[in-house]
């Protein structure tokens, strides 16, 4: 395998209420880093395509469901379900504004070749508002409290290796509560990880969800990424 040893490059870096964002070119590949911590990168995308589809096919069949997706990153979690016209309302909630403009901002945007067919889609929706908030209703995104048919989350590096410390609540008991809250009966609730976390998939059952299971996505070292499955009570 070849090895890439050209150094970094930082396109854009930028101090938020939620730390240092920095979005940077290693290569081919467009590098997102919050805080020092490596999030995520435009390598491959199989992980964040099987987040959806894992969600859509744990679903019972209905008709255009609509979708939550916690997390903008790169944005093929996002593009991959626009391209599926099965999906109904998508809504994406991103907390950092320098990762949403730099999906958005004029057709230079570093990362619109990944989602700027997806962004036009007059299903898909953008909030700029905290994801854990969101859910607990107590954003400033106003309107209806709307709820999903599937929550497709990736915020983190999983629920023990959180972006930021307030992350931690969402993997709460009180968390998983208002993930509950927000899906309509019978849905989903899918949460990536870089691992697997039986203690995790033991707080979704002692949560109430049902069908608890996860999904794995092989990398080239070490153990493989995961999705972490949970549906909602009919």
């Amino acid at each position: 395998m070849r090895t890439d040893t050209t150094a970094p490059v930082v396109i854009d870096r930028r101090e938020g209420p939620y730390g240092e964002v920095v979005l940077r070119r290693h290569g081919a590949l467009l590098q997102i880093i919050a805080n020092g911590c490596f999030l995520m990168d435009t390598s491959d995308g199989r992980s964040e395509r099987l987040l959806v589809d894992a969600a859509y096919d744990a679903l019972d069949g209905r008709p255009e469901p609509a979708i939550l997706i916690g997390g903008l990153g790169v944005g093929f979690s996002l593009a991959h379900a626009a391209a599926d016209r099965r999906w109904g309302r998508i809504t994406v909630v991103e907390r950092e504004r320098a990762v949403i403009d730099w999906h958005l901002s004029g057709t230079d945007a570093p990362l619109a070749g990944l989602s700027g067919a997806a962004l036009a889609d007059p299903r898909t929706e953008i909030l700029h508002t905290d994801l854990v908030a969101h859910l607990s209703g107590a954003d400033s995104s106003g309107g209806t409290r709307k709820t999903y048919d599937a929550l497709c989350l990736d915020i983190d590096n999983g629920p023990a290796w959180t972006v930021t410390e307030d992350n931690n609540s969402l993997y709460s008991p009180a968390g998983l509560a208002a993930c509950q809250a927000r899906l309509n009966p019978g849905g989903v609730l899918a949460v990536w990880s870089a691992q697997p976390s039986s203690a995790f998939d033991d707080a979704l059952r002692n949560a109430g969800f049902q069908s608890v299971r996860t999904e794995e996505v092989a990398v080239a070292r070490g153990v493989p990424d995961v999705v972490h499955l949970g549906v909602s009570a009919a």
